[in-house]
Formats: C-alpha cells, structure tokens, sequence
C-alpha cells in the first residue's frame, strides 16, 4: 500500500486524472489524501467532487478555504464572486449529497506520522492540539447550526490565538489558521494582506507559519497546501504542496515510502489552467 497526498486541484480534474494515472493509483490498494481546495477556478469542479467522493474509503480530502466558499455560496451565506467556477455544483442533481459529504470532511488530518492541513498551524499548536481544535470546527460544520457557523465565520479578527477565545471567535481563529494562513509573528499574530509571493515576502515583523522559532510542531512532519507561490517545499519536516496548477503550473503528488521522510515527488502538467485574477 503507499500513501499519495496531493495539493490544490481547484477544479481541475483533468490533471488529478492524468495524476493518479501516472501515479499508479490503485484505490483498491493505495490510500490518498487531498489537501484542500478540491473546487474552485478550474473548469471541473462538479467532476473532482464526484471523482473523490466516489474513491470512498480509498481518498480522505481536506476542507481549504475555497471549498468553505462553495458551502457558503451553495446556502446564501455568501454571494458568488466573478471569478468563481461552481456553478456546475450548485445546479448538479446531486447537489445536495455532494455538499453534505464536503461539509463531513476534516480540517486536518493526521498519517503515517504526517500531520496534514490544508494552510498552516499557529506556533503555540502541538500536533495534538491542532487535531483537537480541528475537531471543533467539524463538529459545528457536521450539526445541526451549521450554516450560523458559516454566518459568523468571515473576517480577519481575532488575530491570534487564546485559550481563553469562545463561540465565534474561537471558531475563526481555528478555521483561518488551518485554511488562510501564511504569515504571522512568532508569537503567532496571523497577518491575510499578503497574497502574492513566497516565503521571502513576508511584511515586517512577520515570517512563514512554518518558520516561527520555537514552533510547537516542530517535531513533526507537516504537509499543507495553499500557497501556490511558494510552490514545492520539501524538508524533513515539512511538504509544500500546491504547485499552482490551475494558474498554469503542475499538481503535484507526494508517495511516502516506508517513513514519512521518504518521498517521492509525481507531477503533472495542468490542461485547464487560467490565469488572470491569481489568489489562494
């Protein structure tokens, strides 16, 4: 059995066809884990929701920001915006079924030792912690008030992380750290202005999530997505993974072999990418 992770597909499923292919991918074998943003800016939204879904037990797919964003425009939360590819979602027959099983999926995950999520982890969060706090989110999404919760979900404040956060503050803190973030200090304020650029253009005082000293998960391995300019990132403890493929670049896979630190990097090129209007 090995294990395939793979980054921002955004409605391209031509290229997470030609991928899996290349990959060998067997679903009667193989296990397989998106990491957020199935839907959105790619032509194919309707077919990677189908496509995943119908893996079963063999595909664990993440929840990334665009794919909230379909939950929110599906129910009224949120109005559609110009560049928005999921219209064939929200007049598909199975609508209903597709947007039930989307709201069921986590907002982290955790593998064959590789903590997985779809944007960062603040530097106070253990592996553990994230899960857990994960686990709160998830359970509001899968209940009966969950379309409140998206209500109140939107905006950038609080900042930052504390124990002491209830209700739908604490809830927005979690859901921008595990599907937004890229920058934020060392002690862990989380800064959305900056969009465009990679690890190097971080605003004063700021640094990459994954490059706060003393980061609590350390430790471990972590695999995220999210940021197409950053692109492929592979350290001991760390996988980037989205490879910009809907704005022209590839969609990448990563096997891991026996240990998470064994790697094996398979890429595509995409056929459906579109340019103009580039954000995460």
């Amino acid at each position: 059995m090995a294990l395939y992770l793979i980054g921002d597909v955004q409605g391209c499923d031509a290229a997470l066809g030609q991928l899996l292919d290349k990959a060998a991918f067997s679903p009667s074998r193989d296990r397989l884990v998106l990491l957020g943003d199935l839907v959105n800016r790619g032509p194919a939204s309707l077919a990677v929701l189908r496509r995943v879904q119908a893996l079963g037990g063999a595909a664990q797919a993440l929840l990334g920001n665009h794919d909230l964003h379909l939950l929110a425009v599906a129910y009224g939360v949120r109005p559609a915006h110009r560049l928005d590819t999921v219209a064939d979602i929200l007049t598909a027959p199975d609508r209903e079924a597709l947007l039930h099983w989307l709201r069921q999926r986590p907002l982290a995950w955790r593998e064959h030792g590789v903590l997985m999520v779809h944007a960062g982890v603040l530097p106070q969060w253990t592996a553990a912690r994230t899960l857990a706090l994960a686990g709160e989110v998830e359970a509001v999404l899968r209940g009966a008030d969950w379309v409140d919760f998206l209500r109140q979900m939107y905006g950038n404040q609080p900042e930052r992380w504390s124990e002491a956060l209830q209700g739908a503050d604490r809830l927005r803190v979690i859901v921008n750290a595990l599907t937004r973030l890229r920058f934020c200090t060392p002690e862990g304020r989380m800064e959305f202005d900056t969009k465009e650029g990679g690890a190097a253009a971080a605003p004063s005082g700021y640094v990459p999530w994954f490059d706060a000293p003393g980061r609590a998960t350390e430790g471990e391995v972590v695999a995220f997505g999210h940021w197409s300019t950053l692109g492929w990132l592979d350290r001991a403890g760390l996988i980037s993974l989205d490879t910009g493929c809907v704005w022209g670049g590839c969609l990448s896979a990563v096997r891991l072999g026996a240990s998470a630190h064994e790697r094996t990097l398979i890429q595509v090129r995409c056929p459906q990418a579109q340019v103009p209007g580039r954000a995460g």
